[in-house]
């Protein structure tokens, strides 16, 4: 049977099969919400996989992670749920008190430490996160902001005649959808680009620029000097992984799964 990881952000709920070699099978995603997900098997939607073990990343609501467990526990072996550490697998995190940085952005630097050198990390979902990584494994710190589509929601929530989607990056826009896909798309480039350039400043050196998440795709043309790696979550679960499971040599105990 097979182990699996899923990972509940604050938008939606992704899945992928953890391959032997260390690595992600398909990422499979659902809507939020553990009804759409226990739905899916009799909807034609992507049913929710059974295996041996699941291992869980998780930054939504408590009452929604909660349900979510629950309906992993039906329908596997095992649960373990992932947290962030003050040091794994050679990742040294920089909070003072590691529980209050969030298991997504500890999980996308786990796994930008597993390819090694110098990198700034940004994950564009919900939230715009950034945060800094040496070629030691040493964590600088990060940045928390708003994301383009939590800044066009919010813009529409005070004014409902601005459209909270379209529109196309243009530098000086002549249509208010244009407008506001550049401002809000803009707005966050230059908040990865101004942190690049003090990266640089601080270690002497150029990072190289990882972006993950839903959105990351549409900043890419902004910032063509970087990879994109969409799953970059389920692959740093897929590293607490290789290091927590109880059945692999030379692992560390493993989590509890309640």
């Amino acid at each position: 049977m097979s182990d699996w990881l899923f990972d509940l952000g604050n938008s939606r709920f992704k899945a992928a099969c953890r391959r032997p070699d260390g690595g992600i099978g398909e990422v499979l995603a659902w809507p939020h919400g553990a009804e759409a997900m226990a739905s899916g098997d009799d909807a034609g939607q992507v049913p929710l996989p059974r295996g041996r073990r699941a291992w869980v990343a998780s930054v939504a609501a408590t009452s929604l992670t909660t349900r979510v467990m629950a309906l992993l526990r039906e329908r596997f072996e095992e649960v373990q749920v992932a947290r962030t550490l003050a040091e794994c697998g050679g990742l040294r995190v920089a909070y003072p008190q590691p529980q209050r940085m969030g298991v997504d952005r500890f999980l996308a630097l786990l796994a930008a430490r597993a390819g090694g050198g110098d990198v700034l990390v940004a994950g564009v979902g919900t939230a715009l996160t950034i945060d800094l990584l040496d070629a030691d494994g040493i964590h600088h710190g990060g940045r928390i902001a708003a994301s383009p589509t939590l800044m066009r929601l919010a813009l529409q929530q005070r004014a409902v005649q601005l459209p909270a989607s379209g529109g196309h990056y243009r530098e000086f826009a002549d249509d208010t959808e244009d407008a506001l896909a550049s401002g809000c798309d803009g707005a966050a480039v230059a908040l990865v680009e101004r942190s690049l350039r003090h990266a640089r400043e601080r270690l002497g050196r150029e990072p190289a620029l990882l972006l993950h998440g839903g959105g990351a795709e549409a900043l890419l043309p902004l910032m063509p000097a970087a990879q994109l790696r969409v799953a970059l979550v389920l692959e740093g679960l897929a590293a607490w992984a290789q290091l927590h499971a109880p059945d692999e040599a030379d692992g560390p105990a493993p989590l509890p799964s309640r």
